[in-house]
């Protein structure tokens, strides 16, 4: 049995989906030890209707070492699901290749420091790019710069919002998520 802990910011609608997809055997011999937040939110409510345990750790300075406290030894992946704290050096080298991370559009445009949800999309629409999409990566020191362990992507419509936008890029994240996990899980 694989061992994951789940780290979430927000409402954990992609935590969600990898909770269901364990319950329904779409990730097979893996469970979720901890879902941490680093702040109070929705993805902690998600982790305590399962059964599942959770904390929260308070942002700030300390908050990576205060993290690296409370994974479990038998910890085979740690998943940044909508999580928006930036992990330390010391941590991400510590834990490396078994941190993964989901991010809203085809990295390696869009990403890094103050790229995350709407001023992705936005970002995309303004520079007029023809598609988007999301991408699974493994976390390293530098922002959104780990290598791609699954991405997808589709062509973005006239006339598309940040809002319409936003909902495909979830579509997208639920698809791929769960066979970015399988896919490290069987490494």
């Amino acid at each position: 049995m694989k061992n994951i802990v789940i780290l979430v910011s927000g409402s954990g609608s992609n935590l969600q989906r990898i909770i269901d997809a364990i319950e329904q055997g779409e990730i097979p011999n893996a469970k979720i030890d901890l879902v941490v937040a680093d702040r109070e939110c929705f993805g902690l409510q998600r982790a305590e209707n399962h059964g599942i345990k959770n904390i929260l750790i308070k942002r700030g300075k300390t908050f990576s070492e205060n993290l690296a406290k409370e994974i479990p030894e038998n910890t085979d992946l740690i998943v940044l699901a909508g999580f928006l704290s930036i992990l330390n050096k010391e941590f991400v080298e510590n834990f490396k290749g078994k941190i993964i991370n989901i991010h809203p559009s085809l990295l390696p445009k869009f990403g890094g420091k103050g790229m995350w949800g709407h001023h992705v999309h936005e970002a995309v629409l303004e520079a007029k790019e023809k598609e988007s999409g999301a991408t699974v990566h493994f976390v390293t020191p530098g922002i959104d710069e780990g290598e791609i362990i699954l991405q997808k992507s589709f062509e973005i419509s006239e006339g598309e919002t940040v809002e319409t936008l936003a909902q495909k890029i979830h579509q997208v994240e639920y698809e791929i998520f769960p066979k970015a996990i399988n896919k490290v899980l069987a490494d």
